[in-house]
């Protein structure tokens, strides 16, 4: 096994890190972040990252084991930053067609960010090769969306409609109708500069209509 093997192995399970310093830890996954994004998993190394970050390797090898363990951090991080924002947008005290429309859009804003398109394109080029970090991804970003959305819709406990007769579907339907195509034009490179709000507010709209149904009030 050579060097760059040895350097994205990860440990499973993943065991509980030295460093205890909450804004170092910070620095160190800062500074992956601006180099991943930039040089991508492959082309990017612990060098790099001790540049970019500012601190001397034997720190980061405090924090983290290797350049896999580092990256899936990101994707943790990345996971609990998601669930802070955007799952507040969907509360029981806003009737539901409101909620979802919030929900819808922000989601479609986020997925279709530049940096979060790279990093999609990073783990797909990985995935092949590393499918737990593939699945680590999907459960931490597309799963957890559509789990909230069901959770949310469970909980409203609609009258009529699709997501009355099945949440956990009419969910799935909701996440895929609002950033599915839109999400693969960047992830392929069309429409760089992103979605207009009037685009992404029309998406939102229709998919919310058609999840709830056509009576469904604001």
């Amino acid at each position: 096994m050579d060097a760059a093997m040895l350097e994205e192995r990860s440990p499973t399970p993943r065991r509980k890190r030295a460093g205890q310093n909450p804004a170092k830890r910070r620095q160190i996954i800062e500074g992956a972040y601006r180099v991943f994004l930039e040089q991508g998993f492959d082309a990017a190394s612990m060098n790099d990252i001790t540049r970019e970050a500012g601190v001397s390797k034997g720190t980061i090898y405090v924090y983290f084991d290797n350049k896999l363990d580092l990256f899936e951090a990101l994707i943790d991080d990345g996971r609990q930053a998601y669930t802070a924002g955007l799952a507040g947008l969907l509360s029981p005290d806003t009737p539901p067609a409101q909620a979802l429309a919030a929900y819808g859009l922000a989601m479609l804003k986020l997925v279709t960010r530049r940096d979060v398109v790279r990093a999609q394109r990073s783990v797909i080029s990985m995935s092949e090769r590393l499918p737990d970090l593939g699945r680590r991804f999907h459960q931490a970003g597309p799963e957890l969306t559509r789990a909230l959305v069901a959770r949310f819709l469970e909980q409203a406990k609609l009258k009529s409609g699709p997501a009355a007769k099945d949440p956990n579907l009419a969910a799935q339907l909701f996440v895929d109708m609002c950033v599915g195509y839109s999400s693969r034009e960047r992830l392929y490179g069309k429409d760089e500069d992103g979605i207009s709000d009037e685009a992404a507010r029309r998406i939102v709209a229709m998919a919310v209509e058609m999840v709830l149904g056509p009576d469904a009030q604001n």
